[in-house]
């Protein structure tokens, strides 16, 4: 259990973070603490570095002294999101308040290359996230590392099919990559962070209970149960993407067959639809498959149709079986799935009517996801500071 006084630092500490610049009278009457530990937190808090006094603003009829605001201090610390993809790597920094200070992104083939290369690639990258000039006295806390497969409660990546990868300590690779870097790495599945983002800013606002489905080269999902995020008993919850559908279907990289990645996956829809499954534009973004099926669609090219509507009804197979286990409010579908949702909800729902036991009792919707192709980053970058905020009211005092 933590220290009283440490509670209630990242107590206060939170709620400038989640509400914006607010007094010490604000924080008292939201926290429930009297005044005078208010004031005394928020001290330490500005001596720590975390927060700064806001100049006030002067309103028209007010009498007396106006109350001095508190808010985080652009110069305290910042957090990096990171991803590994098939197809891409990413790269986000945010302050504590969530504000994006520096994004990057490469689209690259990284099953053509070693776990040790790909890794090397990354930190590359977050080597110029951390030389950026808004760093300035700031210091990195946190880096939470997105990728396309299991990981165990270590953080090691035990299996991702679709890079051929299998037990690849990530963490102690980017350690070294980075030179034994000055924060906290983290490891988490892509689809498990893609939920994280759409809980937290995206179209899981307001929902407790849904599913996530990540639309990439594989297919991931990750569950949010009662407003959390739901892992399992060994962290592997949300392979979605390896459901068997078809039994005697075509082989998978996971070693079984007809799983539902190789018949509704982004190489399937793009061959079903007569396009090139390995084709790509040049700093093309991870949702790029679903912008140009849409428009493909829009066009009404019959081909492009004919493999939406049967794409659908494979994942509607396989969301049938996940709403009668979960009975979840929503499924959200994302990457490259969400720009053709209105192409795939149809037969998506068909499937559900026909297979939930509960029919139209069920309460499911089958919604586009907000967050696109950013999703897995924009939720590393969410679920590092959420750790950073609950780490940082206990670290030393950062002094300048």
């Amino acid at each position: 259990m933590k220290p009283v006084r440490e509670y209630n630092l990242g107590l206060v500490l939170r709620q400038v973070a989640d509400q914006g610049p607010r007094s010490r009278a604000t924080l008292a009457l939201e926290t429930g603490l009297n005044k005078s530990t208010v004031s005394s937190l928020v001290a330490e808090l500005i001596d720590g570095g975390l927060l700064r006094e806001v100049p006030y603003e002067e309103r028209a009829g007010r009498v007396g002294r106006p109350p001095q605001s508190v808010e985080l201090d652009p110069d305290g610390p910042f957090v990096l999101g990171l991803e590994i993809n098939v197809d891409y790597l990413a790269v986000w920094a945010t302050d504590l308040a969530g504000a994006v200070r520096h994004r990057s992104f490469v689209a690259n083939d990284n099953r053509a290359a070693s776990p040790e290369a790909v890794i090397a690639s990354l930190a590359r990258l977050a080597e110029t996230a951390l030389e950026q000039p808004f760093a300035g006295s700031r210091h990195p806390m946190l880096a939470t590392v997105a990728v396309p497969g299991l990981v165990d409660p270590s953080g090691q990546l035990a299996v991702a099919p679709n890079l051929g990868w299998v037990d690849v300590p990530v963490a102690a690779l980017l350690k070294e990559a980075l030179e034994d870097p000055p924060f906290e790495l983290r490891v988490e599945n892509e689809a498990n962070l893609g939920a994280v983002a759409e809980l937290v800013d995206g179209a899981g606002r307001g929902l407790r209970d849904f599913v996530y489905v990540s639309g990439e080269v594989g297919i991931g999902a990750g569950v949010v149960l009662r407003g959390e995020l739901f892992r399992g008993a060994s962290g592997f919850a949300g392979e979605f993407g390896h459901l068997t559908i078809d039994p005697y279907g075509p082989p998978c990289g996971c070693g079984g067959r007809g799983c539902l990645e190789r018949l509704a996956g982004q190489d399937a829809l793009l061959r079903l639809a007569g396009w090139d499954s390995r084709m790509r534009a040049e700093g093309s973004r991870p949702e790029w498959p679903g912008v140009m099926l849409a428009d493909s669609a829009r066009a009404g090219h019959s081909r492009t149709l004919q493999a939406l509507s049967q794409v659908g009804h494979t994942l509607g197979i396989a969301i049938a079986s996940i709403a009668n286990l979960l009975d979840p409010e929503a499924v959200l579908l994302g990457g490259y799935f969400a720009p053709l949702t209105e192409w795939l909800r149809v037969p998506i729902e068909a499937e559900l009517g026909t297979r939930a036991l509960a029919g139209r009792r069920m309460r499911c919707r089958v919604l586009p996801a907000r967050m696109g192709g950013e999703a897995a980053v924009r939720g590393a970058v969410a679920l590092s500071r959420r750790a950073a905020l609950e780490e940082a009211a206990a670290l030393p005092l950062v002094t300048s």
